[in-house]
């Protein structure tokens, strides 16, 4: 079994991001992470391969630094990494990404596609079901299990009175959640072998894809900050205490 899974390289994912002029998020000379979302598909993935055999390639694209999120997986246990790096992506939106990791998982034969749920970053939530439907595959979404048997993957996903089992003939593409499995740490043997694993490096031109074509179709033109939250009020015990609290609620518009 080939799983690709789709990783990214986000800053501090305890932090907030910091932006530039361009009101773009600064990922160069700054510290970050593979995004913790993206582990768990990591592990997913896997979990699959230790199963069925097979192998799990990471793909990721972003700048110089975004290597160190396929690192980490290279680490955990993955057996390659394809890094697509290119100035012309500075800015990407979401449906520039989509092609891009979509033109880069069709170069080669696979079997599953598997990705976080959304970055820590962006958080559109978007990314993965651009790229199944640019695939022409079945998506599969909010995975806190999955399986495959017989050509056919096996998802559950968690719902409001338990849990929906859903299935999808492979090829296809599966969103993992934080309530799966764990992601394992990487070990000291691991860290050292992930610097020997493949890492392809990859251009637009290597995919056939232009600068022109990707051009960002929304982009951000200004940024005002969120207010701060002001104190609450401490209402004392009283003989108003009630008519105040009502009061309250109707300046809230919640009576």
């Amino acid at each position: 079994m080939n799983v690709v899974v789709l990783v990214k390289y986000v800053p501090d994912p305890q932090g907030t991001p910091e932006l530039d002029d361009a009101f773009l998020v600064v990922r160069e000379g700054t510290e970050g992470a593979l995004d913790p979302g993206d582990e768990y598909a990591v592990e997913a993935g896997l979990r699959l391969v230790e199963t069925h055999g097979g192998e799990v390639t990471l793909l990721t694209m972003g700048p110089e630094t975004a290597s160190a999120a396929l690192r980490k997986g290279l680490s955990m246990g993955a057996h390659a990494g394809v890094h697509v790096v290119d100035p012309a992506l500075r800015g990407s939106d979401a449906l520039a990404t989509a092609r891009v990791l979509a033109a880069a998982v069709r170069r080669r034969p696979f079997d599953l596609v598997l990705a976080g749920v959304e970055s820590t970053d962006g958080s559109t939530g978007t990314v993965p079901m651009t790229v199944a439907q640019l695939l022409e595959l079945p998506s599969a979404t909010f995975a806190r299990a999955l399986s495959v048997e017989d050509g056919v993957l096996r998802i559950e996903r968690p719902t409001d009175l338990g849990f929906d089992v859903v299935e999808a003939p492979l090829p296809a593409l599966a969103t993992v959640t934080g309530s799966a499995p764990e992601p394992r740490y990487p070990t000291l043997k691991g860290i050292m072998q992930a610097k020997q694993k493949p890492v392809e490096r990859l251009a637009l031109a290597d995919l056939g894809l232009s600068a022109e074509a990707l051009a960002p179709t929304q982009r951000v033109v200004g940024l005002t900050r969120a207010q701060e939250r002001a104190a609450g009020e401490v209402i004392q015990a009283g003989e108003d205490t009630a008519k105040r609290i009502v009061d309250l609620l109707a300046e809230a518009k919640v009576l």
